[in-house]
């Protein structure tokens, strides 16, 4: 359950304070001992005021707001700043890409910082949700850590799915969209594939030292969550594979579509130029055959059928039909 808190307009930089009280996750107006700062695209004001109140580096804060940034993990004194790339839909033409997503924490305090609203909020008051706590910062990046993997393995299975309806489009397509389409899908994965990896590396870094306290029950819910990173880097390298392997196919089978319409019409106008010749011919009036005959029309007729008949039927035979 959560308290009210302000809702987010779109672009709108800002930050938002919450703690949990009686097992509940509370929206507060101020920074106090053991919150969560959730930043979204915060401005250079924002960052000084919530370094000021935390004590954490303004650097720590300011570095994951670089979109270009890589997963990391840093220490330095009493701080830790860690990044992680993060899956988020796109309305150009990669559906899916990744972002940087910044968890900075001391002793007393955990932020969270990103450039755009990565719906951290609803996730966590999600009524699943059971054993939230912003005390427990561990245990509380691990879930997050946990949540943001469950939704890469979502939209991969989004992907594929979109992949098998557009195999079945291109089947009979002759256009480019459908290949477009898949070409956005396949940059998604590749997106998604160096996301995965290198967070793998964070969260095997975090395993292994002793970058933030952890106990048992935390260790076993971060090496489940690298299980998890595990399974969706293979999920995308295979997936990737059969994006690749289709859009080479049917790059080709639009060709040979193409290429089956051009010999049906060449097909069609070597018919079609038979009747014409013949009327061509018989249409100068010029001491042509049968032109005073009663019958020279029905009979230049029933020839031309019969030219064409054959015609059609060598070309049928020819495999152009």
């Amino acid at each position: 359950m959560l308290l009210a808190a302000p809702a987010h307009k779109g672009g709108a930089a800002m930050f938002f304070s919450y703690k949990t009280v009686d097992d509940k996750l509370v929206y507060t107006d101020t920074i106090e001992k053991n919150c969560w700062v959730n930043m979204i695209n915060p401005t250079e004001a924002e960052l000084r005021q919530v370094a000021e109140a935390t004590g954490l580096e303004y650097d720590f804060l300011k570095d994951p707001l670089d979109d270009e940034e890589i997963p990391r993990v840093e220490v330095e004194e009493d701080q830790v700043l860690i990044i992680i790339n993060i899956p988020i839909i796109c309305k150009e033409d990669v559906i899916y890409d990744t972002i940087p997503l910044g968890i900075i924490l001391n002793d007393d305090y955990l932020v969270t910082t990103c450039l755009e609203d990565a719906n951290l909020l609803g996730e966590f008051t999600s009524t699943r949700n059971k054993s939230i706590a912003t005390f427990k910062k561990t245990r509380f990046i691990f879930q997050l850590f946990h949540k943001k993997t469950n939704l890469f393995l979502k939209y991969l299975r989004d992907i594929h799915r979109r992949n098998t309806e557009l195999e079945a489009s291109l089947r009979g397509s002759m256009r480019n969209t459908e290949l477009m389409q898949l070409m956005s899908l396949q940059k998604s994965l590749v997106y998604f594939s160096t996301g995965l990896r290198a967070n793998a590396k964070v969260l095997e870094r975090l395993l292994r030292g002793k970058t933030i306290k952890m106990y048992e029950e935390d260790e076993d819910l971060l090496e489940d969550v690298i299980i998890e990173n595990r399974q969706a880097v293979e999920m995308s390298d295979v997936y990737s594979n059969i994006s690749s392997g289709t859009m080479t196919a049917f790059a080709s089978l639009i060709s040979n579509n193409l290429s089956n319409v051009m010999r049906l019409l060449t097909a069609i106008t070597i018919i079609l130029a038979i009747p014409t010749m013949i009327a061509s011919f018989w249409g100068m009036n010029v001491n042509v055959p049968l032109g005073n005959s009663i019958w020279g029309f029905p009979l230049i007729l029933s020839g031309a059928t019969i030219a064409c008949s054959i015609c059609a039927w060598l070309l049928k035979k020819k495999g152009m039909l």
